[in-house]
């Protein structure tokens, strides 16, 4: 009598029953859902509502390669039915045309559309898709300049470019370092709030770049719910990351810096490749002296955390290739593999990562000073935001193309 009472109140067994149950109940709706979807497909109870009309498609670019064998355009599909292309323009006229992969394109789909058409260096050109149903979908050509070739020669002008617009302009900000070590804790105010004016900059340029990409990639990305639900991710992970010891200060905040600031020149990167490769913007030797410009104070601002401190050599450069790296990175992707959805998700996450270090450095600055809130509003305070902020407006005048 006992051992039958004690095996009915059995825990492990109740444990046991309780989880069965609870797989059912997570089962039982999924195979619902799979019946509605069954009969759905079988029985086609929309087969009523057909009047005709032809199925919705839309059609995005994606990236354009000129070479000396044509032109060919990446597209992506978005309508509502698989999509055929019938015919293709180019400046009003039809050219002969192949598709990689041949046939219909699903939704969501890429195809590769090659034409043996001769451009000409220099001009521009109007590609029209027309489909099977009669739409048109087109595409501007704005200068027409040779696609960089993947070769090891395009990569290393290409990784030059990238170091001078990323790496150089942040490794020169890091040399005043030794400099600015002598300030007193009024100079010291000053350079966190520096370096709070020059994010809340580069987090505004970032979110507007991030969305103005985001109108340019496919609808069914949905662009601006990617880039907010990204830099909102973005920002709370690394909240999360950098607060499992404590609030970050010194080194590990330097770091954060530089990653939010690296994860912003990676997106900016990427548009620079993709600008260039595309011929909507000549190569100057002022416009890379303005990004020079534009981004030295990228180095002061990583290295305002750090001045009670000594790291070794071996941080500086660290903290150099974490921020100025990524451009060099995002160039080469941005001149061979440009998608606009990818670089407004890459500028979306440095957007957070950049708004989690704002956050931090303006904690910092609120401990460090000892005055807590009162230290964000007083003078000195105001005037390093607003010359970080100013800073970054005028020289961003030097790059805005």
């Amino acid at each position: 009598m006992l051992g039958s009472t004690a095996a009915a109140s059995d825990p492990v067994a109740d444990a046991t029953e309780k989880s069965r149950r609870s797989l059912l109940w997570l089962v039982l709706p999924l195979v619902a859902l799979a019946l509605a979807i069954l009969w759905l497909l079988t029985t086609d109870p929309l087969r009523s509502f057909r009047n005709g009309a032809p199925p919705v498609e839309n059609l995005t670019f994606e990236r354009t390669i000129l070479s000396s064998a044509g032109i060919s355009v990446l597209v992506r599909a978005g309508g509502s039915e698989p999509m055929t292309v019938a015919q293709v323009q180019v400046d009003d006229a039809y050219w002969q045309f192949t598709q990689d992969p041949p046939g219909p394109i699903a939704r969501g789909a890429t195809a590769w559309i090659r034409l043996p058409f001769p451009w000409v260096l220099g001009e521009a050109h109007a590609i029209n898709i027309v489909t099977n149903t009669g739409a048109t979908f087109g595409h501007e050509i704005a200068v027409a300049v040779p696609t960089p070739a993947r070769d090891s020669l395009s990569l290393f002008h290409q990784g030059v470019l990238g170091a001078f617009v990323g790496l150089v302009p942040v490794a020169i900000g890091l040399m005043f370092y030794p400099a600015l070590r002598g300030v007193g804790q009024g100079g010291m105010n000053f350079l966190l709030a520096l370096t709070v004016g020059l994010l809340a900059f580069l987090f505004v340029d970032a979110l507007e770049d991030a969305l103005e990409l985001a109108g340019e990639a496919a609808a069914l990305f949905q662009g601006h719910v990617m880039v907010v639900l990204a830099a909102t991710a973005s920002f709370l992970l690394l909240m999360a990351v950098g607060r499992r010891h404590g609030a970050p200060a010194g080194l590990a905040l330097a770091t954060f810096i530089a990653l939010g600031i690296g994860l912003h020149n990676l997106g900016e990167g990427l548009a620079i490749g993709a600008a260039f490769a595309s011929g909507a913007a000549g190569l100057g030797t002022f416009l890379v002296i303005g990004f020079t410009l534009h981004n030295i104070t990228e180095g002061i601002g990583i290295a305002a955390p750090i001045l009670k401190k000594r790291p070794p050599l071996a941080a500086f450069v660290g903290l150099a290739l974490l921020a100025g790296g990524p451009a060099v990175i995002g160039l080469w992707i941005g001149s061979l593999a440009f998608a606009p959805q990818w670089s407004a998700l890459a500028l979306a996450i440095g957007a957070g990562a950049i708004l989690q270090v704002i956050v931090e450095v303006s904690f910092f600055l609120m401990r460090s000073s000892g005055t807590g809130l009162r230290a964000l509003v007083a003078p000195g305070a105001m005037a390093g935001l607003a010359a970080g902020v100013g800073f970054m407006f005028l020289t961003a005048m030097l790059v805005k193309i």
